[in-house]
């Protein structure tokens, strides 16, 4: 089987590389970064084209900023799928609002093109070590077919429903990671105010009901003071906006939403938006005058 990867950014380049360690070496790259591209060819892989990828590939995934590039990429003026043979698969393993992947995949059926929407959660530090999430939407025939080859870049793949189910799943896992980012926030400033330690604040509570994986990945980070980004401000800022933007088409109530998104697009607004999503810490910083743990 032939793969194609167009992306490798922050999660990408990882993902790439991991593909190869699964034993999926007939592996085709393209990015705007040729610097990304040389180190996962050194890895294994070809450079390639978009028009070559789209001609030789059996299955071509992309990892991509937002639903404009993804449909550029796509369905643009000589875009990928223009090349694609009948039959191939397309994988769309971006975060990307599921009303654009529903259009997608709408386009490449006429072309007898199946897709995938697949987006990830688990940042850099699971897609260096293969154990990222994905939420999948397909048709369980398409999805049972390259479970394995996602496999090698997952340590969880389930699929959630037709497509766009997966991208709405990562809209709600985005609503829950932003919204305890911000409570964890709120409760070390506290702390830190109160007078109380807040790593050992951590150390209490990270056993009980309030644990979580976002306060075992991002509280240390926090009290450190480290917002080298494992995922981006500005990225976390597109996944609010296309979930508000889907909450609003189906009526659903989202206020903890837009309020943990008025945050980020403040910190955005004061060159934050290139930091970790765990530096929302840092609002909370400027408005008190302490900083967390130090």
């Amino acid at each position: 089987m032939k793969i194609g990867l167009i992306g490798l950014g922050i999660m990408g380049k990882p993902m790439a590389k991991n593909i190869l360690k699964g034993g999926y070496t007939d592996l085709l790259v393209s990015d705007l970064n040729q610097a990304a591209v040389d180190e996962v060819v050194a890895a294994g892989a070809k450079a390639a084209s978009n028009q070559e990828i789209g001609e030789s590939c059996d299955v071509i995934l992309t990892m991509l900023p937002n639903s404009p590039h993804v449909k550029t990429v796509m369905l643009g003026e000589g875009g990928v799928a223009s090349y694609m043979k009948p039959y191939a698969t397309f994988i769309d393993m971006s975060s990307i609002n599921p009303v654009a992947s529903q259009e997608i995949a709408a386009e490449l059926a006429k072309k007898g093109v199946e897709m995938l929407d697949a987006p990830v959660s688990g940042g850099e530090p699971k897609a260096i070590d293969g154990t990222l999430s994905f939420m999948v939407g397909g048709k369980q025939e398409v999805f049972d077919k390259f479970k394995p080859l996602l496999d090698t870049m997952g340590g969880s793949v389930v699929r959630c429903g037709d497509v766009g189910a997966g991208n709405t799943t990562k809209l709600a896992n985005q609503i829950i990671v932003a919204c305890n980012i911000q409570a964890l926030a709120e409760a070390l400033t506290l702390a830190q105010k109160a007078g109380v330690d807040p790593q050992l604040v951590f150390e209490a509570i990270r056993g009980g009901l309030a644990g979580s994986t976002v306060m075992n990945a991002k509280a240390p980070m926090m009290i450190a003071g480290n917002d080298q980004p494992g995922f981006k401000i500005d990225l976390h800022i597109k996944d609010l906006n296309n979930a508000l933007d889907c909450a609003h088409s189906v009526g659903a109530p989202v206020p903890m939403t837009a309020q943990v998104q008025e945050i980020l697009q403040w910190m955005h607004n004061h060159e934050g938006g290139q930091k970790d999503h765990s530096a929302i810490a840092q609002y909370y910083e400027y408005l008190t005058g302490i900083q967390i743990g130090r």
